[in-house]
């Protein structure tokens, strides 16, 4: 499945973008991420420019605060993250740089990434409800607001409210609904759960296959990963849920990014921008597509049969922009709903 490029109004990516500027060097990258398809992409980089490229991985929240604590002595010169909410942090706490680069401002739709070009995204991740194929009906829920109705109670998994996942998504309903129904939404989904959060996302995945719910709040790499895998019983459990992408009537799927922003204090700054232009190349975004099962950011990037299959649909730009912004209520909302 991909999402609907006349809605995202994507460019087209310039053909061979990725110019390097700057000599052989070393690239110091702060990182949520952790994937092995990372390390691949990192290695091709440094074949092709002779950069050698050393990553630092930590959670978000603490690679912000050692940006914080280290200052202008910081090595590192480029920040990644699963999560646009924490880079618009990162920038209003002043420890990213802009940069302007066509390449990269072709790559992505202009709502999904900084307006200022203190960072932009190179993958997106879908965060939806996925259903039991023999139970529920595609048709039986449209938007995240149903999963707040009482017909789910004992039938509805997601994981922890610590996740940057879930708080990106109760920040959208934040945005969209106001606080106080957000407030309602979370109280009214928590009580639907048919047990206390646990465990990721394939893990409320297996759980609805295995008969302990119903519907689920997962992204849809997740479940690619599943479908993708050696194990067969991990490929059963993909199997056997279909993909419901909510609100397609109205503001659109909630939706996250993987993106980087070069740092306040970078030694490296010609390498960071090659390297971030290097992201969004034909090349790299196809490795992606067929590796972690994000969508590419590039909207001329052929997607793989598991994406394909999953059909398009249309993102919510509308409440993308504050998604940093309300994250902090996101919060509160959730302790005083309970959703541990």
């Amino acid at each position: 499945m991909k999402p609907n490029r006349g809605i995202l109004h994507l460019l087209p990516l310039a053909a061979a973008a990725f110019a390097l500027n700057a000599n052989a060097a070393e690239l110091n990258i702060y990182s949520h991420r952790h994937y092995p398809q990372d390390q691949a992409i990192n290695k091709l980089f440094t074949e092709k420019t002779g950069i050698e490229v050393k990553v630092v991985n930590a959670d978000a929240d603490q690679l912000i605060e050692r940006l914080k604590s280290e200052g202008e002595n910081s090595p590192a010169d480029l920040l990644v993250t699963v999560d646009a909410g924490r880079l618009q942090r990162a920038k209003a706490d002043g420890l990213l740089q802009p940069v302007k680069s066509e390449a990269l401002e072709k790559a992505s739709a202009p709502g999904l990434r900084d307006a200022e070009g203190y960072w932009y995204p190179y993958t997106l991740r879908a965060r939806v409800i996925l259903a039991a194929k023999d139970r529920v009906q595609k048709d039986e829920i449209k938007s995240y607001e149903d999963l707040a109705d009482a017909k789910w109670k004992g039938r509805l998994l997601a994981r922890s409210s610590s996740s940057s996942y879930n708080q990106a998504l109760a920040a959208s309903v934040v945005t969209a609904n106001g606080k106080d129904k957000a407030a309602e939404w979370a109280k009214a989904v928590t009580a639907n759960f048919a047990r206390p959060p646990q465990g990721g996302d394939r893990d409320q995945i297996k759980a609805v296959a295995s008969g302990l719910a119903d519907v689920c709040i997962s992204n849809t790499y997740y479940l690619g990963l599943l479908l993708n895998s050696k194990d067969e019983a991990d490929r059963k459990a993909g199997e056997s849920v279909h993909v419901i992408f909510p609100n397609q009537d109205g503001r659109g799927a909630h939706c996250n990014v993987s993106a980087s922003g070069i740092t306040k204090h970078a030694k490296n700054v010609e390498q960071a921008k090659a390297y971030m232009e290097f992201l969004v190349t034909p090349e790299v975004q196809k490795m992606i597509a067929n590796s972690t099962y994000e969508y590419p950011v590039s909207g001329d990037t052929k997607l793989s049969p598991t994406h394909e299959a999953w059909g398009e649909f249309k993102i919510d730009t509308e409440t993308f922009p504050k998604m940093g912004e309300n994250q902090p209520e996101a919060v509160r909302i959730f302790d005083q709903a309970g959703w541990k």
